[in-house]
């Protein structure tokens, strides 16, 4: 048996990841280890796993931390653990610093102490900045972050990878697209479009609406992120994308369509700050050394978070029902 220590495992990713190996790796052990922000949700998770064990544990608490790794032969360890959400980090940006760098740091210095085989950052295609109308990131797209979440990530990459060349420590970094799917937190686009929609509330769409992402469905995300921890080169940085390039317009009006709900409902709002207008990502790097490409096109990615959402209202209504509600009346009731 392998262990594998996982930060952020009750959020979006890191559920679904966890999810993943508990259903199709037996000879994985996974420890999730988690601060439960507000993002976070133990209800991602089943938690009657013979192969699973849990610690609350913020990774910016370096002794908390430590214990973690003094109770555990760890082999591998997968760093989803961040704040994430640009509004909020322009709202706060301290906290991003605390856990996205200071957080990172801490992993990085136990997991050289303690010789880990791998150590795999999940890191963000916004780390590159913005794309105008043509071309691609690629892994050599120098970093250029646009906002304090951005930047937070980025300076956490270069930390990474600062432990692979003065310590030869075995990492590896992961940088994805803008992803979607089940147990997704409501104040991203996609969830917060279906449940304003079903709700039949105002949507908020940012300036114009003309912002592009190019967009893949969690799973597969998950899926990349699995190959790279099993066959990726130590040192080396892989995107992920899943080829799915829309405006965010467009989302929102192809969402309302199959609710058969009306276009009425998109309020155009006050741009965000530095919002960067286009993310698109090469990544013929991990399909041509792993083996990668995206199993589900959008169309049909699409059709399984809506139908899950509709499916699992109970999950979101919780949310809706607490801290959220503040949230979103500061972000967008007086833009």
């Amino acid at each position: 048996m392998k262990t594998c220590l996982i930060t952020g495992g009750f959020g979006f990713i890191g559920s679904n990841f966890i999810r993943f190996v508990l259903e199709e790796k037996k000879d994985i052990t996974v420890i999730n280890v988690d601060k439960i922000t507000y993002a976070a949700n133990p209800k991602n998770l089943p938690d009657d796993h013979g192969n699973y064990k849990f610690y609350k544990t913020d990774i910016a608490d370096k002794l908390e931390l430590s214990k973690v790794f003094d109770e555990n032969n760890i082999d591998y360890v997968i760093n989803f653990a961040a704040e994430s959400h640009v509004d909020r980090s322009i709202m706060d940006p301290s906290v991003f610093i605390k856990t996205n760098v200071a957080g990172t740091l801490n992993l990085l210095e136990l997991s050289l102490k303690r010789s880990v085989k791998r150590f795999l950052q999940i890191s963000t295609d916004e780390v590159y900045g913005s794309l105008g109308l043509t071309g691609k990131f690629s892994e050599k797209t120098p970093l250029s972050p646009r906002s304090p979440y951005s930047a937070s990530k980025a300076a956490a990459d270069m930390l990474v990878m600062s432990f692979f060349h003065t310590y030869g420590m075995p990492v590896l970094i992961s940088r994805c697209s803008n992803n979607y799917g089940q147990y997704q937190f409501p104040e991203k686009l996609i969830p917060l479009v279906i449940i304003n929609a079903l709700n039949n509330k105002d949507i908020p769409l940012y300036g114009d609406g003309k912002n592009i992402r190019d967009w893949i469905y969690v799973l597969d995300h998950v899926k990349g992120i699995y190959s790279i921890l099993e066959h990726g080169k130590a040192g080396e940085v892989y995107n992920i994308g899943g080829a799915a390039e829309m405006e965010n317009e467009g989302i929102i009006k192809y969402i309302l369509n199959k609710l058969n709900k009306p276009f009425s409902l998109i309020k155009y709002v006050k741009d965000r700050p530095g919002h960067d207008r286009r993310y698109a990502m090469d990544f013929s790097k991990i399909a041509g050394e792993l083996g990668f490409l995206p199993d589900y096109d959008m169309e049909k990615g699409l059709e399984l978070t809506i139908n899950w959402y509709l499916n699992n209202e109970n999950w979101w209504r919780e949310i809706l029902s607490g801290d959220y509600k503040e949230y979103y009346k500061t972000m967008y009731d007086y833009r």
